[in-house]
């Protein structure tokens, strides 16, 4: 255009065409924007993962919506009903089922047949079995969570004993020891009334399972159950545990340091928080062990967290890249670092942050004795019918046959849609 003698608003005019078609002709971008929702602490921190990952794949652009647990449930039924699902997200083990059942999950099997760095054999395996279905997979493990003991080594040591339990019938000899040690205002064990972990957890002893005939009804009163019912109820009838829910003994670290109770369940994230709030001089006044079983080594929980990719994402090769990032043993460790949660990896526990923590050990050999809750989408709801009518129990106002019918009971009533639905042929 030199030369041309044009008005000034023509020129203005030329000039921006010729923008335009530049632009036109310019490669647009090949980035893949990738959307993971990610719950609580994990969601927090999951961010400090991401620039490795996106340095290591810079076609990838990962963007973190974090939620709080008590509103992600709702939050992604919601976004199920108005076909508005992230590409990926973290989903609690015990909502897998649930997201199984929708048709909300993409299926896993093919993607960990061609991808050898994630080995389903390093997995503790009651883990790994929380994320499959009618033989297919839905989820990656990305932590872990298990119950265990908690307890007071020194006065456990008072009462004439150098080891933690390992059956039932030793552990109830251990808080009558200590009982008869710290007297009628103090207690041996503390199971809180308003969670169901404690009794779940000796349920999951037992050798029936606690739902029948492919989760079409409760098995309640089934003899297993039956005896560890009888074995929850015990500790409040012999004084041995107290009345009483996790509000009224609000702040447990400071009470189980002053001995008010010895024994306590509950899972890793009390590591870190018994560190915390014991002095440094009272550090060695406590130790972790697996949960004692009926007749030897006891089982667990097998909770946590999963890494799951949605149905209808179509960005699920770059997803799958970023569950495999998450999973490698390195990442698991600093993921450990940062929240403290367990890794579901074995050989991510060769590292020395978790070989060498004397309180994680426990942890490590319950892992290898976890086992789900019973894989329904139901199942919270049942747990927490279960819970109410255990504490009935607890109050005297049930005998445990009584209890035991009325768990079953109401665990039909809410299974009747899935009873139905499996008749049909429809249920997955």
């Amino acid at each position: 255009m030199a030369g041309l003698n044009l008005p000034f608003s023509l020129r203005a005019s030329v000039l921006a065409l010729a923008g335009l078609l530049l632009a036109s002709c310019a490669p647009a971008s090949t980035k893949t924007t990738l959307d993971i929702w990610a719950m609580g602490r994990e969601g927090e921190v999951i961010g400090q993962l991401i620039p490795a990952f996106e340095k290591e794949n810079p076609g990838i652009v990962v963007r973190v919506q974090q939620l709080p647990f008590t509103a992600a449930h709702e939050k992604l039924l919601t976004a199920f009903a108005g076909d508005a699902l992230p590409d990926m997200a973290q989903l609690g083990n015990s909502w897998v089922p649930e997201f199984v059942a929708l048709g909300a999950l993409a299926p896993l099997d093919a993607r960990i047949a061609a991808t050898p760095a994630i080995d389903r054999t390093d997995y503790f395996p009651g883990v790994w079995d929380s994320n499959v279905f009618a033989g297919a997979l839905y989820g990656v493990p990305w932590y872990v969570d298990t119950r265990l003991l908690f307890y007071r080594r020194d006065l456990l040591k008072q009462a004439g004993y150098d080891h933690p339990p390992r059956d039932w019938t030793e552990w109830r000899a251990q808080m009558q020891a200590i009982k008869a040690l710290v007297g009628p205002r103090r207690y041996a064990t503390y199971f809180p009334l308003n969670e169901y972990e404690v009794l779940v957890v000796l349920g999951l002893n037992q050798p029936q399972e606690m739902l029948r005939d492919g989760g079409r009804y409760g098995n309640f009163r089934s003899p297993g159950f039956k005896a560890a019912l009888a074995f929850y109820t015990e500790m409040t009838r012999d004084k041995l545990a107290p009345i009483a829910t996790s509000t009224e003994i609000a702040n447990v670290w400071d009470e189980f340091d002053r001995g008010l109770f010895s024994f306590y369940i509950s899972g890793p994230w009390q590591i870190g928080e018994f560190k915390r709030r014991l002095p440094a001089s009272r550090q060695g006044i406590w130790m972790t062990a697996p949960v004692p079983g009926p007749d030897g080594p006891g089982i667990s929980n097998a909770g946590g967290s999963s890494l799951v990719l949605f149905k209808t994402s179509d960005k699920q090769a770059a997803g799958w890249k970023l569950i495999e990032y998450l999973s490698r043993p390195a990442t698991q460790v600093r993921f450990h670092a940062l929240t403290g949660d367990l890794p579901p990896r074995r050989s991510a526990w060769t590292a020395p942050s978790l070989r060498e923590d004397r309180y994680a050990r426990a942890f490590a050999d319950q892992l290898l004795r976890a086992k789900p809750t019973p894989k329904v989408p139901e199942w919270e709801r049942i747990a927490t019918e279960v819970r109410l009518v255990a504490e009935a129990a607890v109050h005297g106002r049930l005998t445990v046959d009584q209890a035991a019918t009325q768990m079953d009971a109401r665990a039909d009533a809410i299974l009747a849609k899935r009873r139905w639905m499996l008749d049909q042929g429809t249920a997955k």
